[in-house]
């Protein structure tokens, strides 16, 4: 079988190694070069070290990229897009992992980014890359900006509820947990390290920026309210939201279940998750790490109309790596759990 040429840009990160992970395991892609400035000439395993034996490619630096079939990026927020036009120049497809094209204005991107964009004219042409919203746009798309992996877990609980218009728009809390992974693979990590790709502040109490994706996601032409937080708790990889809402009408258990399964009953990575005994009764991030599933689960506030969502993903597959190749399978009308099927760990 003919193979997808793909190469990785920025690949010395947390993201860019467990892609370099996934794809070395894709029967349908080979990965042709992995970049880094500052270890231009190494080993990749020297990087990630359970890539040992897996692999002998060296790190290229991004000047000696050559043509491919695709371009994974995985470079720090704000700088694809001041390099897109030498990447499309490579590439006819692109696979965006940074935040650089997922908001689809230029006010909504200077609003949660603080700074102006340096290609407005292209914000709207990447398709937003969350399959289980986008997948009919994905088969046909040229460009994919993968979703933040709190906007992910958010907007996957949330979307079905906001979708059908049950809740109320503007009184909508969401709590986010997350690994400390999420803050990147160096002590000194932020959101300007270079070849960082999914660095967030791990502690914000209010605006944090992957907000502006979750808006743009369940407004569906309305305006809504989402406040959001997001805290880093002891934990590697994963990511727990807990959201509240507050439902429009009464609805019971079935109602919830009846709507949770029309809308993702037919998802290969999302799963419902609402145990009446045992001890893994909600959904749990450690029973995901290296997984590509969301798990789902929910609680009624049976003296109100709360409902309280629970859903959780790792950060680094579902909420990048693996979404991305997820993303890649469907570009290219693969199936779309190839390399994916890993179904997780227990004990852990």
């Amino acid at each position: 079988m003919e193979k997808v040429k793909c190469a990785i840009v920025g690949g010395s990160g947390y993201t860019g190694g467990e892609l370099l992970r996934l794809l070395l395991g894709h029967p349908r892609a080979e990965v042709t070069q992995v970049t880094s400035e500052r270890s231009a000439g190494k080993l990749v395993f020297k990087a990630h070290p359970n890539l040992r034996k897996r692999t002998q490619l060296q790190f290229s630096k991004t000047a000696e990229l050559r043509p491919c079939d695709l371009l994974f990026l995985c470079l720090p927020h704000g700088e694809s897009m001041g390099k897109i036009e030498s990447f499309q120049s490579l590439a006819p497809k692109l696979i965006d992992l940074s935040a650089d094209f997922r908001l689809q204005s230029e006010n909504a991107y200077q609003e949660w980014y603080h700074q102006p964009h340096a290609r407005p004219d292209l914000l709207g042409k990447f398709v937003y890359g969350i399959p289980e919203l986008h997948r009919d746009e994905m088969k046909r798309a040229s460009l994919i900006s993968s979703a933040g992996c709190n906007a992910t877990v958010t907007i996957l609980g949330l979307h079905p509820f906001y979708k059908l218009g049950l809740v109320e728009p503007d009184r909508t809390v969401v709590e986010v947990k997350v690994g400390s992974s999420e803050g990147g693979n160096t002590p000194s990590a932020s959101s300007h390290h270079p070849e960082r790709s999914g660095a967030v502040r791990s502690f914000m109490p209010t605006r944090h920026r992957h907000t502006g994706e979750v808006l743009q996601e369940l407004s569906l032409g309305k305006p809504i309210q989402v406040h959001m937080s997001v805290t880093s708790i002891e934990l590697v990889r994963g990511a727990l939201a807990t959201a509240h809402v507050f439902l429009k009408d009464k609805l019971e258990d079935k109602d919830i279940w009846k709507i949770l399964r029309q809308a993702y009953g037919n998802e290969p990575f999302i799963r419902i998750v609402k145990e009446t005994e045992g001890t893994h009764r909600y959904p749990e991030p450690k029973w995901l790490a290296g997984t590509n599933y969301c798990d789902i689960g929910f609680q009624r506030d049976e003296k109100s109309n709360r409902l309280v969502i629970i859903s959780a993903i790792d950060n680094l597959m579902k909420g990048a790596a693996g979404q991305a190749v997820q993303a890649f399978n469907i570009m290219h009308g693969f199936d779309e759990t190839l390399a994916l099927e890993f179904a997780g760990l227990h004990p852990l």
